[in-house]
């Protein structure tokens, strides 16, 4: 990070990377069965929530060029350059919660989270 300018270059950084439980990864690999031509998914963020940022999964058919590839059991997940900043050293869950399942996120760079789960601040 330029500290006089306030950039930020991505390629500066050796990353710890993201992971996926065994729950997650299962989960991934199913979607992947389930969708011909699917590759897996990519996690990315976008400013949103009263936290500041929210998690955004979608599917991946063709990787972009900036995506960084995270593999777990044969589960692929891409994330691009851009938020690893704000999400390196995330473990990506997959969790029953009632009637729901979901993905979650333990981002330890998350400083503090929306009540609802939706959004962090780093």
């Amino acid at each position: 990070m330029d500290v006089q300018t306030g950039s930020f270059d991505p390629n500066e950084f050796a990353w710890q990377g993201l992971t996926l439980t065994p729950d997650a990864a299962t989960h991934i690999r199913k979607l992947v069965s389930q969708q011909p031509g699917l590759l897996g998914v990519r996690l990315g963020i976008k400013q949103t929530g009263c936290a500041g940022f929210g998690y955004v999964l979608d599917t991946v058919k063709e990787p972009h060029k900036d995506d960084l590839l995270f593999e777990t059991a044969g589960a692929k997940l891409w994330v691009p350059l851009s938020a690893m900043p704000f999400i390196d050293g995330t473990e990506v869950d997959y969790v029953r919660e009632g009637l729901n399942e979901i993905f979650k996120f333990n981002n330890p760079k998350a400083q503090n989270e929306c009540g609802c789960g939706e959004s962090f601040g780093v």
